[in-house]
């Protein structure tokens, strides 16, 4: 029965054919859209990256598994589709954006987004058969909390730290040593669970029975405003954070989880910015930790000399370190410095582990460092 017959005149047939017309053009928007995918990740690891800019003059990719290539170009269909197919990846989490005629964006169909403390990317996962050990496996799980709490030290500001407890943490009244693991520069609290999947790491190596169950806590890691320049006479962020770090969340920890005391139980570590705050906070507090780690660190140009004492008196760091552990990848900018502190350890005598492999500064590199560092503590 055509709407003319159907018994409705006037404003009603008007109304219904208008209706008619916008339902159509929903139909078809929505099925343009949903055959834009991307990112399409195809069987032979390749991956293809589509963005629907039909009034862009350039669009190029960057993606944190291209190290120091300069970002692709996208190459422009009769639809306005801009795509480019990339790879074979290997299996892993990595982050992404287009940059369109100059302005950085999230690939805008892509529901998994990665935060960051200035700007937001986009996360592309490429699996594998069977599964990594970075992969969610059928095995208990740890959780993890988001604690908000309002810090002393920044001002009264309300700051996130996320905190994962081991499986069965919930059940028992066993106390559990502690990691605290940092992230790297313009990333958030977030970002060792999001993009690093530390918990699904951590979950793998317990059921493995190769990790002392740990409790995880993964703070904020910009005390100061990222990406202004600190005042002079201010105190840097790796200042602010140590003390936020030590006076903020060490005792709120040890106040609201089941936390086993002492040094002993209390390790730190960190990537890239973070590697660089773990040095300075765990070699500087040897009477708070016993294990310290720098994953691609941005080590601190005054290493030398800011341990002096350290290095002057290897006898008494090496009875004080369980683990103290330095790795990076070999197509990292900042792999120099990592072998440059190698070498001064090993100059001085000072007992530790440095591990190289091949890679660039991503996730990829330090989900593997944290599989092979975290077996290593609290034994």
């Amino acid at each position: 029965m055509s709407i003319e017959n159907s018994g409705y005149t006037g404003f009603a047939v008007t109304y219904l054919k208008i209706a008619s017309l916008l339902g159509l053009a929903v139909a078809a928007y929505a099925q343009r859209t949903a055959a834009l995918v991307s990112p399409e990740v195809h069987a032979d690891h390749t991956v293809t990256f589509r963005i629907k800019a039909p009034k862009a003059s350039e669009v190029t990719l960057t993606g944190d598994w291209l190290g120091n290539t300069p970002p692709p170009k996208l190459t422009r269909d009769d639809q306005g589709v801009w795509s480019i197919t990339l790879g074979p990846l290997e299996p892993s989490i990595y982050i992404y954006s287009f940059t369109v005629d100059g302005m950085a964006i999230a690939d805008p169909v892509n529901p998994r987004m990665k935060l960051r403390a200035s700007t937001s990317a986009s996360l592309l996962e490429v699996p594998v058969e069977p599964s990594a050990f970075w992969e969610a496996h059928d095995v208990p799980h740890g959780a993890v909390e988001i604690n908000w709490e309002k810090s002393k030290v920044i001002h009264g500001e309300t700051r996130q730290i996320w905190i994962y407890t081991p499986p069965g943490y919930e059940k028992g009244s066993a106390r559990y040593p502690v990691l605290y693991l940092l992230h790297g520069s313009n990333d958030t609290a977030a970002g060792w669970t999001m993009a690093g999947n530390a918990n699904f790491v951590l979950d793998n190596l317990l059921a493995e029975k190769k990790l002392v169950p740990m409790i995880v806590v993964m703070p904020f890691g910009h005390a100061t405003p990222f990406g202004v320049p600190v005042a002079p006479g201010e105190s840097s962020n790796d200042a602010v954070f140590e003390d936020y770090l030590l006076k903020d969340v060490l005792p709120l920890v040890e106040a609201k989880y089941r936390v086993a005391p002492g040094r002993q139980n209390r390790a730190i570590a960190g990537l890239s910015m973070g590697g660089g705050q773990s040095l300075k906070i765990g070699l500087g507090h040897l009477d708070l930790f016993s294990a310290v780690a720098s994953f691609s660190g941005a080590i601190p140009g005054d290493f030398e000399t800011r341990f002096a004492g350290l290095l002057k008196d290897p006898t008494a760091a090496n009875s004080k370190l369980q683990a103290l552990w330095i790795g990076c990848g070999r197509q990292d900018s900042l792999f120099t410095r990592s072998r440059s502190l190698d070498e001064l350890l090993t100059a001085h005598s000072v007992r530790h582990t440095f591990r190289e492999i091949d890679g660039v500064h991503n996730y990829t590199v330090w989900r593997r460092f944290l599989a092979e560092y975290a077996p290593l503590l609290f034994r």
